[in-house]
């Protein structure tokens, strides 16, 4: 687990399973009693920062990102799994779009992820319905293949290329997905879908400098 800064209690709850006092930002990972490995950034920097952090820590043979406002469903884990499972993907996405069941909200939304998918698809070439899910499962040796550099939602568009450019097998699979109301928290703004074209330019079309995980 990473806890980014958080404010609603979550940074204190975590911080008593491990028997740490989050009071600095750790690059060594806490463990809770029960094995739990848990990472506190010391203010928010952003998702793509915390998935980065995260994924230097995970050791399992497959990695699911699960975040924590649960608009995903852990319950869906079976079907992420199971095309890796069976030995045909390195890389299975959770589609929105593919016929689960989903609570109806913003129209608006929908329109801005079709777009969105519809430009990275034509410049990966890679025909997926939905780029900017975030229920994504990876086997272990795509992700230590990848050199990811973006700190806030730009992470899902970076991944999409990279993961295009390395010609792993991707599959989708129909999830449930029960999205947020801006009163309920939902952060995504318009201003974002503007930084998600930007991502998807340049790690598509611009050369791609190493980076640090940092």
């Amino acid at each position: 687990m990473v806890d980014d800064g958080s404010t609603d209690g979550t940074r204190e709850y975590l911080a008593n399973l491990s028997g740490q006092v989050p009071a600095a930002e750790r690059r060594d990972p806490s463990v809770a009693a029960d094995g739990l490995v848990i990472l506190f950034n010391e203010r928010n920097f952003g998702k793509g920062w915390s998935l980065r952090r995260g994924f230097e820590v995970a050791t399992g043979e497959v990695v699911i990102v699960q975040d924590a406002d649960l608009e995903y469903d852990p319950h869906d884990y079976p079907a992420l799994l199971a095309p890796i499972e069976r030995g045909i993907a390195d890389v299975v996405y959770g589609s929105r779009f593919l016929g689960g069941p989903h609570r109806v909200l913003y129209y608006w939304h929908y329109v801005g992820n079709r777009l969105l998918t519809t430009l990275s698809n034509m410049l990966t070439n890679v025909n997926l319905t939905d780029m900017e899910t975030c229920y994504k499962a990876f086997r272990s040796e795509v992700l230590q293949s990848l050199v990811l550099t973006e700190r806030g939602f730009n992470i899902e568009p970076e991944i999409t290329a990279k993961v295009a450019r390395g010609n792993w097998r991707i599959y989708e699979v129909p999830i449930s997905y029960h999205g947020r109301t801006y009163a309920e928290g939902k952060k995504i703004r318009w201003v974002d879908g503007v930084r998600a074209i930007c991502a998807i330019l340049r790690h598509n079309l611009l050369p791609q400098r190493r980076g640090n995980r940092r």
